[in-house]
């Protein structure tokens, strides 16, 4: 639990000292970006594609997990 806490809590620092991308940052950021296009497909209304927009990219790590697990994507 505690890996996952902190991969929570270092998410947004995507670049290491020498400004270049670390690879997790790197990962995170295309998962993140695969998401929200993900979101945007999706049949529904405008309001909820920003809400699953605006969670992934204020909480990137968390905001992903909870959109594949809860966003109920696929169901009419």
């Amino acid at each position: 639990m505690a890996f996952f806490a902190s991969l929570t809590l270092t998410s947004c620092s995507r670049r290491d000292d020498y400004g270049s991308y670390t690879i997790w940052g790197a990962l995170i950021l295309i998962l993140d970006v695969v998401a929200m296009i993900d979101a945007l497909r999706q049949p529904w209304s405008l309001g909820k594609k920003i809400l699953w927009i605006a969670i992934i990219y204020f909480l990137p790590v968390l905001g992903l997990i909870l959109y594949y697990l809860l966003s109920g994507r696929g169901k009419a």
